[in-house]
């Protein structure tokens, strides 16, 4: 399967998953609206993500579907199985303690994640309650991504993307079936976090089986931690933890720093983030889940123009994607917000004051997902260390922009030190990547970004311009009825992308013809198979 066409699968899957996922967060937000009980939840729900993100999603997965990828090619798909039955024991096993401890330990972690609640015992209860409901899910998730990661090391990226859409279809379930019988709203949709978990296991253990693999767990686990491919795994594990997981650490210092600034703050940055996450999550994560099996069997075979190729079209794919994407965030940020979220206990205030939010976030947008094509350059290669490497760099400098940009910008101010430790995200991997001979910008590629980022600010101002004629016509626009200015939006995408899409075929920044590859030809193979 060619990169355009793997990208194009996972991300449309994805885009399928995070569409449900606001709606679930237009439920959580009329349920919860931004107050105590929703920044309650908010940490609880961000806890098991945060180690899902760097174990499961993140080391792992990166350590793991390399290894996995080189099997297959060296000694083909039964023994690379038998080794993932093996490292997925081990590891389940080891987690199965992880929560066990951190399940016992849940009040003394809160005040490491949230000082802020200290002041309010309430509120340190509600989360210690809740963290302890949504925490299994770490642990279910974490087989989930095991089993997505033997389906993506077999080219087969629908089921695993599609998966993340049972979570989000059971918390908005969960408001109908478990809320009645939840102290709070929280609590019933706490524990159908965890409850997911389980049912995204049972759904992708379908389709491996479909694929002919069958996981049989293993039960001797000191035998199997000094067999010398688990040695391996785990030594690639360990740097890995920060590496790729950069991103979701520093959400987590947003929402411990954020916690001090007052109530709301957290819940604020967790809508924002939601929108960031749409883009990020479709393109970002599209094209590294793509890239590295891709890019593992290209380098395992030695083949360093390919290997140079396919690096360069993830690059190309993530700019051309995320540029527009991030300027159309920022100029629509409050209308996207209002929609969405504005009903029930989520007001205006709440809109406002998220779309800041999102507008500090969105800046660094094209960074993040250049970062994530980069990463997977030295994953594939085994190099676990370097990313871990920059990863304390980028860890350091958002934690200190934040506390900078704290007391004079509050939340706004923590969600741009993100954004801020981004850009030393990227220029620490572009830069490391040409040290060591990898690859590098190209000039052809440098101007093609250059005319991705001048069509993007060219579809920003288009539908700047249309924002003020909106507002001269009706007014406060966002206060008519609701599927009045649904409506009226729904123009406004029409005209952004249209204005781009103009821009792309004038500046030849994209080949259309790629589009025409996703569709099946009879008779006629693909180039780039």
């Amino acid at each position: 399967m060619s990169l355009f066409k793997s990208v194009a699968t996972f991300g449309g899957f994805t885009l399928v998953s995070r569409v449900t996922g606001f709606i679930r967060d237009m439920v959580l937000a009329n349920f919860l609206g931004a107050g105590k009980v929703a920044d309650a939840f908010f940490v609880a729900f961000k806890l098991p993500n945060l180690f899902r993100s760097l174990f499961a999603e993140g080391a792992f997965t990166s350590a793991f579907v390399p290894m996995l990828s080189s099997k297959m090619v060296a000694e083909g798909q039964n023994k690379a199985i038998v080794f993932a039955s093996q490292a997925i024991s081990v590891l389940t096993f080891f987690l199965l303690i992880f929560t066990i401890i951190m399940e016992f330990f849940m009040p003394e972690l809160m005040l490491v994640l949230a000082p802020g609640f200290a002041d309010d015992p309430e509120k340190l209860e509600l989360a210690t309650v809740l963290s302890r409901l949504t925490f299994p899910f770490l642990l279910f998730i974490s087989i989930v991504s095991f089993q997505s990661g033997i389906l993506n090391a077999l080219n087969k990226f629908a089921a695993p993307a599609a998966a993340p859409v049972i979570l989000n279809l059971m918390m908005i379930f969960s408001v109908f079936i478990f809320v009645p019988l939840g102290t709070t709203p929280a609590h019933g949709i706490a524990f159908g976090v965890s409850f997911a978990g389980v049912l995204e296991i049972l759904w992708l253990a379908f389709f491996l089986k479909r694929a002919g693999v069958v996981i049989r767990p293993q039960w001797n686990i000191r035998r199997l931690i000094k067999h010398e491919d688990i040695k391996i795994l785990f030594k690639r594990i360990a740097p890995g933890v920060l590496g790729a997981g950069v991103y979701q650490i520093n959400m987590m210092v947003d929402t411990i720093i954020v916690s001090l600034v007052g109530t709301g703050a957290i819940s604020w940055l967790y809508y924002a983030n939601r929108l960031q996450q749409l883009p990020l999550g479709v393109i970002g994560a599209a094209i590294s889940v793509a890239l590295l099996p891709i890019l593992s069997k290209s380098i395992k075979t030695g083949d360093v123009e390919e290997t140079n190729r396919l690096q360069s079209r993830a690059v190309e794919y993530g700019a051309l994607l995320s540029f527009p994407a991030a300027v159309a965030l920022i100029v629509l940020a409050e209308p996207i917000v209002n929609i969405l979220f504005q009903h029930g206990k989520f007001g205006a205030h709440e809109t406002q004051m998220t779309a800041y939010a999102v507008m500090a976030y969105s800046v660094g947008l094209p960074v993040y997902v250049l970062v994530k094509a980069l990463t997977p350059n030295f994953f594939a290669r085994g190099d676990t260390k370097t990313p871990v490497k920059y990863s304390i760099v980028v860890f350091v400098c958002n934690m200190v922009f934040s506390i900078l940009l704290m007391k004079p910008f509050g939340h706004v101010g923590v969600a741009f030190a993100t954004t801020l430790a981004a850009f030393v995200s990227f220029y620490q991997y572009k830069r490391g990547l040409k040290k060591r001979g990898y690859w590098k910008f190209s000039k052809e590629l440098n101007i093609k970004i250059f005319y991705i980022l001048l069509s993007s600010l060219i579809m920003g101002g288009v539908l700047y311009g249309c924002l003020l004629a909106l507002n001269q016509a009706f007014g406060d626009w966002l206060a008519l009825a609701y599927w009045k200015k649904c409506g009226l939006f729904a123009v406004l995408c029409i005209l952004g992308v249209a204005s781009f899409g103009i821009m792309a075929k004038l500046t030849h920044i994209f080949d259309f013809n790629e589009l025409r590859r996703l569709l099946p030809h009879k008779g006629k193979v693909n180039a780039e198979k």
